[in-house]
């Protein structure tokens, strides 16, 4: 059977979705107590962040072994039972893939520390020029060196990360035939798809030259912040993303055509036309890019990808992720954009806690593990405030129903903001999630779209021919020249402070 080729993804951080035992972190039963909630939304599938045997140094995308699950969430029993949930309440389930690097933990890698030189060839290992010094100036996504000596073998490993994440030579067969073999496991456990962790940045230049510097309009896309030295490098070198779209289709054939495959892109320069290349017939179905979250969904980036894509239905929409700071500011503008992001043609990823509108919260640096957020406290990206335990109900006397124990982040919820989204947002993402599937904005084409200012003007048209009209208005008010009908739906409540949303069918 043919996948959706358009799906609303609810992203689970499982750590920080529900804990069922009382050690005060998420785990798989949890996951299964809570899909009648997610399959009350209308969503089509979930996401599951890493489930995966791991040190946690980053947040799990630091994997010993994607075939066996971490015992913090439980076993295989319990993702069958999860599964099988999930498929009788109708939705699919995606699990991540990391195979940029693997843990230093890793067998493979242990090995070749050892000595062997057949699992050294896992990785990237690079002699020391004659003064001691690294291969080249290749720097780490975080701003740290991208080369780390190892004393035993005398030689540098590469690293786009942390030290702890040495990465994978994705050219050795040995680590595709791995790559493939671990894919079909969880397809045969009823895996409908998979989201690949920076599929950007999975291939690099054997020549090893060093980066050029990085031109001021250069430097303003590279993906981070500019006060991350990695910013300051052209990165024409250490990262192939042109290369990697064709290596996509690896993980089409290993994931099977009936497979729902979507990527990440941490390329900010040409991030839409990657994600064209990356998204043509036998790759990936979808890749999404970071233009929406750095640009909070603004009327001048969604102009901007509708002018750079030859369509959106191939670029997964989203705002919130475990890896950025979550949007919701707590008033109507969260209720706007959401209706924004129903009515995007494309995928549509939910980060959990958003259909609550929960706000990003603020940690003290004792309570922060997260070692980017840290490396530049307190102006990290917040990837951990992101990940503070999803509240259940609006009572704080049981850390707000997600675990019986500890939390093993602090949960400061506000039981007002969370009872707001109990009555008013969650119900309210229920019912856009349906105007989209019911009307089939996901599989729309744009027809016009116009930025004018702080206004958004879209019109797109369904495969049944039918028009939508929609105009959002971020703090501008309701534009003049609105449809004089009443629209199909809108976002306007009482707290809009000039934003505005809403959709006509023309």
């Amino acid at each position: 059977m043919e996948h959706n080729k358009t799906p609303a993804i609810y992203q689970i951080y499982p750590r920080s979705f529900q804990d069922s035992n009382g050690s005060g972190t998420g785990d798989l039963p949890g996951i299964t107590r809570r899909l009648d909630q997610i399959a009350d939304l209308g969503v089509d599938a979930i996401w599951l962040s890493p489930i995966y045997v791991s040190p946690m140094i980053d947040g799990g995308y630091d994997i010993v072994d994607h075939r066996h699950i971490d015992p913090m969430f439980g076993t295989l029993d319990d993702f069958d039972a999860m599964v099988a949930k999930a498929h009788d309440l109708g939705l699919q389930v995606y699990l991540d893939q990391v195979l940029n690097h693997t843990s230093d933990q890793s067998p493979w890698f242990q090995d070749a520390i050892a000595g062997d030189e057949g699992k050294a060839d896992h990785y990237l290992w690079r002699d020391p020029k004659p003064d001691g010094s690294p291969p080249n100036n290749w720097l780490s996504q975080f701003g740290l060196p991208a080369w780390h000596w190892n004393h035993q073998r005398r030689q540098y490993y590469y690293s786009q990360f942390l030290p702890q994440q040495p990465c994978l030579n994705l050219r050795c067969p040995g680590v595709q035939d791995a790559i493939a073999t671990q894919m079909r496991g969880w397809r045969d456990r009823g895996v409908d798809g998979f989201r690949f962790d920076v599929v950007t940045a999975f291939l690099w230049d054997e020549v090893m030259k060093d980066n050029p510097p990085a031109r001021p309009e250069v430097q303003d896309k590279v993906a981070g912040e500019n006060f991350n030295p990695y910013t300051y490098q052209d990165h024409v070198y250490d990262m192939l993303p042109g290369d990697g779209a064709a290596y996509a289709e690896n993980l089409r054939k290993w994931a099977g055509d009936d497979a729902y495959l979507f990527g990440e892109n941490t390329s900010g320069n040409q991030s839409i036309e990657l994600a064209m290349a990356f998204t043509q017939p036998g790759r990936l179905d979808a890749v999404y890019t970071t233009d929406l979250p750095e640009g909070r969904g603004s009327p001048a980036t969604i102009v901007d990808m509708v002018n750079r894509s030859d369509t959106l239905q191939r670029i997964a929409g989203w705002l919130s992720s475990h890896d950025q700071p979550r949007h919701s500011r707590g008033d109507a503008s969260d209720l706007v954009l959401a209706l924004q992001m129903a009515f995007l043609p494309g995928p549509w990823i939910i980060y959990q806690g958003e259909d609550l509108s929960l706000p990003q919260p603020k940690l003290a640096k004792g309570d922060v593990t997260d070692p980017l957020d840290l490396l530049y406290w307190p102006d990290g990206p917040g990837r951990e405030g992101a990940r503070v335990p999803v509240p259940w109900t609006a009572d704080r006397t049981d850390h707000h129903g997600f675990t019986s124990g500890m939390p093993w982040l602090p949960m400061a919820w506000n039981g007002d903001i969370v009872q707001r989204g109990l009555d008013m947002v969650r119900p309210f993402y229920r019912k856009v999630i349906g105007l989209r599937r019911d009307h089939d904005w996901a599989g729309a084409q744009v027809i016009a779209c116009e930025a004018d200012g702080d206004v958004l003007d879209m019109t797109i048209e369904t495969q049944t021919d039918q028009r939508f009209r929609g105009v959002f208005s971020h703090g501008a008010g309701q534009p003049d020249n609105c449809p004089d009908t009443e629209p199909l739906f809108r976002a306007d409540p009482d707290d809009a402070q000039g934003w505005f949303g809403a959709i006509w069918q023309v």
